[in-house]
């Protein structure tokens, strides 16, 4: 059964609900020999890299001097279009479908690193599904800052939402879960890489934060939560 009392569920959209992984491979396989898990691996460590040091940058503009970090350390060419990319970054398949079923019972808003350009080409990617959305562009900061996540309580508390009501659902335990836990929101760790082995393209946490839920996909959050 879905949670009492909950009217907001925020989405991490990047690893989420856009399968960014496949974009950025379908992007990036043509230009090396590379296999895609040492691809993946050398971004999430090129990625973890640069948040750190430009923690003010959307990471859809820290593409760049990401992939040039992974250049250097794998020998690749210069200048892959990874940013020029992003429209045709897929959403996961049950994403569509999912966000429609909850959307028809909660409010839904994107919380995302991303910038206004990129979110407005994944929110097209997705079917529209959002009734809100905060980027990096918007706080200037990314997750996992709390300010991330205190300004978009701050833009919904306008509509009478206060925390209690909110769940944030994320896949990404360095960006989104262990953050959202601390700061007392209730979590949804969507686990898109279960059963495989790293963290693919995405950081390392250093510990992993127990949610309140945990699902390996959002067609399963829809079946355990009973949404029509």
């Amino acid at each position: 059964m879905a949670p009492d009392g909950v009217r907001v569920l925020t989405f991490d959209v990047v690893g989420t609900l856009i399968d960014f992984e496949t974009g950025i491979l379908n992007c990036l396989r043509p230009l090396t020999g590379a296999g895609d898990a040492e691809l993946l691996d050398a971004f999430g460590r090129a990625e973890g890299i640069q948040q750190r040091r430009t923690p003010e940058l959307p990471f859809t503009q820290m593409l760049e001097p990401t992939y040039a970090r992974m250049a250097a350390e794998l020998g690749l060419p210069e200048g892959a279009p990874l940013r020029e990319s992003i429209p045709d970054w897929p959403a996961f398949p049950d994403a569509v479908r999912a966000l429609r079923a909850l959307g028809r019972r909660f409010r839904l808003v994107a919380l995302t690193n991303a910038d206004n350009w990129a979110m407005t080409q994944m929110a097209a990617t997705l079917g529209e599904p959002f009734d809100d959305a905060v980027t990096v562009e918007d706080v200037g900061v990314n997750k996992p800052d709390p300010q991330m996540f205190s300004y978009c309580l701050g833009r919904q508390s306008v509509h009478g939402y206060r925390r209690a009501e909110f769940v944030h659902v994320a896949q990404s335990q360095y960006h989104d879960i262990g953050a959202a836990h601390r700061l007392g929101y209730r979590t949804c760790w969507v686990e898109r890489r279960h059963g495989e082995s790293g963290t693919g393209a995405t950081p390392a946490a250093a510990t992993i934060t127990t949610p309140d839920y945990h699902v390996t996909s959002l067609a399963a959050l829809v079946k355990e939560w009973e949404i029509d």
